[in-house]
This record gives C-alpha cells, structure tokens and sequence, in this order.
C-alpha cells in the first residue's frame, strides 16, 4: 500500500484536532487542518478569506442543493458562481482528494470522510467526549464561563452538523458514518492515539 489517510470529524471541545495532530506526529506524516484552506485558496486562486468565511459552515436553506460531485466539475472563474460556498467545497474536495493519492496523512474535519468514501486506505475516525467535559475543556480553553462555552458549543457543532448534511446527505455524528469512534474523555488523548495506531497496524500490517 503506498499510502492511507486518516480523517477525524469531532465534536468541538472533544480534542480530536489534538488528536489528530499527535497520531501525524507519532506516525511521521503530515496533518491537515486550516492548511486544507490556504491549500484550496492556492489552487483556485480564490482570496483565503472567502474560504474562511465558509469554512465548515453553512446555513440551514430550504433553497438549493448540492451536486455532491466533491470537486470533480469546478466551476470556471468567468462564471459568476466561481466564489460560491459550493466551489469553495469543491476546490477542498479537490485538494482532499489529491493529498490521499500522493500521501499518507490525517485529514481533520471538512467532510473528508465522505468525500474519500469509495477510496481504499481510508481509516474514518469520530471523536467525542459528554457535553460536561466539552464544556469544561472550551470553558479552561477560551477563559469562557460555562455558559458561553456551552454556547459556543452548540453554535459550533450545529455549524458543523448542518455542513456535513448538506454537503453529504447524512447526519455528521452518526456513528454509521465511521471505521472508528472514540470517547475521549474515557480514553485520554493518549490512549485515542494509541487505538487508531492499532487500528492502523491491523488494517495495514505491511505498512
């Protein structure tokens, strides 16, 4: 196998970017987060901010829907839809898609379960921890009392939420969707890390 991924979606405040970015360090590969934004900016010439704008979110509309190619028709830059929310998606999509063919890599967030689905070496991992915990990990985070962090919270996951589904057509934290889930507020992030490596070496023992 020359290469695998590994995408974590998470709850916010459950530490899967964390994790995410211990497992790529343990296992010497690269980590995308924010990077998959400069990435898609660079590509399609599109000004980073727009991409920022719509990062992993999206408003709830009974109007339009998507195509669901996941960057396989990019809409051209005379067209007057080049900077829509749905090519930046696809612009993501593209990069996503790139970096699993020439890379092994941990890709957090951005739907990028879904959009690598039908590929091979693709290890799909959630991560949560109870909405206490998030709340204690957001509050010590970001100096927020609990209750604005339980705000920030359930504004952030319901973004999230309502990305994935429209993006993919499925429910973000339906455990369906995934290879692998984690509470890591049970296991620690330590431990998290440990059982994906595992994960790994089962799957890929020649790696």
């Amino acid at each position: 196998m020359a290469h695998f991924t590994v995408t974590i979606a998470r709850g916010f405040g459950s530490g899967g970017r964390t994790i995410g970015k211990m497992l790529a360090q343990r296992l010497g590969i690269e980590w995308y987060d924010q990077d998959l934004i400069k990435l898609a900016s660079e590509e399609s010439g599109i000004n980073i901010a727009l991409f920022d704008k719509a990062d992993e979110h999206k408003k709830a509309t009974l109007f339009g829907k998507y195509d669901r190619n996941f960057g396989d028709k990019l809409i051209s830059p005379d067209s007057g839809e080049f900077t829509s929310d749905d090519n930046l998606f696809n612009y993501q999509a593209k990069v996503i898609k790139e970096l699993h063919e020439k890379e092994s890599c941990v890709i957090v967030g951005r739907c990028a379960d879904y959009i690598l689905r039908d590929e091979p070496n693709v290890l799909r991992v959630f991560v949560y921890a109870s909405k206490a915990q998030c709340i204690k990990t957001v509050a010590d985070l970001y100096n927020l009392s609990e209750k604005e962090a339980e705000r920030q919270i359930d504004r952030i996951d319901r973004a999230r939420s309502t990305y994935y589904r429209y993006y993919t057509g499925q429910e973000w934290d339906n455990a369906r969707n995934y290879d692998l889930c984690l509470n890591s507020e049970l296991l620690g992030f330590d431990r998290c890390v440990d059982l994906i490596e595992h994960y790994l070496k089962v799957l890929y023992p020649e790696q």
